[in-house]
């Protein structure tokens, strides 16, 4: 006889309340497991909470840096969506996000005092194209020798890596730095113009915003963006309609890589001012999570871009005020990953109570 229990059933469709239901049940697992753990590590679990939830928008300044850790995040993330509807899983934008930050970052070397603000728009064109170029090694290795891109493009991070280390403790290193591994501070024609005074929030929010509304109808209104999403779902239909696999790739690469090196670029000419061997602080990985959660819609990574911020605000503020390792950020980027994996469980599966004697209920 079949022990009483709860048991998942198939669903005839896809449930699209839960596909909006389950980032939003996941949320609030990561929050419940967030709780045990600040309790686990003798904290005070309301003021743990209130650290990651309320300091990162208790006031305008707070929503600034809030703001100012979001838009790369989304300007990632944007150009991620495109990769993985496409079925192309580009899973190294950090290492294109570094190299956008050095092409950036050698533009706005050449500048003087004397230099105007036009050199912004090269220090920006510059950054898109170095991560272009950085995403279509991978491209090109995918499409000459069919090599795994997950493989190449995470690899070419660590390659990004050490490039960043080469120029920052050697030819591009300050010499009036101090010995410290970092260029000379960028001067003020080269930085990204701020939108208010007394607040770090730049202009890259609003071309974070044109890049949402630009993905949107590339996706969901042009035929191109309907073939990359074809292409993506099935192949084989894809191909039948005369769709080019070869085209889809190269597209989805050079977008995903150019919105990395774009965020690159607004990083190193905006909030930092200068190239040093911190500016891999794992955006490019972290957007991974933002286009997932964010259910690879535009609008929605809005939104996750935000909730990710503040996982990393609040796990800076846990570190100063709390006295918890830095590395609670990850472990609540993490969680809510896997709550998300669990929770999606539920579009295409419902739970069931089954009796013993093999009624449902």
């Amino acid at each position: 006889m079949a022990k009483a229990g709860l048991k998942l059933e198939a669903r005839p469709q896809p449930s699209k309340a839960w596909g909006y239901g389950s980032p939003v049940l996941a949320l609030l697992v990561t929050v419940l497991i967030g709780i045990v753990l600040f309790m686990a590590l003798g904290k005070d679990p309301v003021r743990g909470l209130l650290v990651f939830f309320w300091e990162p928008i208790k006031s305008g300044y707070a929503l600034g840096e809030l703001v100012v850790k979001a838009t790369p995040l989304l300007v990632i993330a944007l150009g991620l969506a495109v990769c993985f509807r496409s079925n192309v899983w580009n899973i190294g934008a950090e290492g294109q996000y570094i190299i956008g930050a050095i092409a950036a970052s050698g533009v706005a070397l050449l500048a003087e005092k004397t230099t105007g603000g036009w050199i912004v728009v090269p220090v920006v064109l510059a950054g898109i194209a170095g991560g272009m170029v950085w995403a279509g090694l991978t491209a090109f290795l995918r499409d000459k020798f069919n090599a795994n891109e997950i493989l190449v493009s995470l690899m070419l991070v660590y390659v990004a890596v050490q490039v960043l280390g080469y120029l920052v403790y050697g030819p591009w290193k300050d010499p009036l730095g101090y010995n410290f591994p970092q260029t000379k501070t960028f001067e003020a024609a080269t930085r990204i113009p701020r939108l208010f005074q007394g607040s770090r929030m730049s202009i890259g929010v609003l071309f974070a915003l044109v890049g949402v509304a630009g993905v949107w109808i590339f996706l969901f209104r042009t035929r191109a963006g309907f073939a990359q999403q074809v292409g993506g779902l099935a192949p084989a239909a894809s191909r039948y309609a005369g769709f080019s696999s070869r085209k889809a790739l190269w597209t989805a690469l050079l977008v995903s890589g150019g919105m990395a090196g774009l965020a690159g670029a607004l990083e190193v000419a905006g909030p930092i001012g200068q190239l040093t061997p911190y500016v891999p602080a794992g955006y490019g990985f972290a957007a991974i999570i933002v286009a997932y959660v964010g259910r690879l819609h535009p609008v929605g990574m809005v939104f996750s871009a935000l909730l990710m911020s503040m996982f990393y605000i609040g796990g800076e503020l846990a570190q100063s005020r709390l006295g918890l390792p830095k590395s609670l950020t990850g472990v609540f980027q993490g969680l809510l990953l896997f709550s998300l994996l669990a929770c999606d469980t539920l579009v295409n599966y419902r739970l069931k109570w089954v009796s013993a004697a093999g009624g449902k209920k």
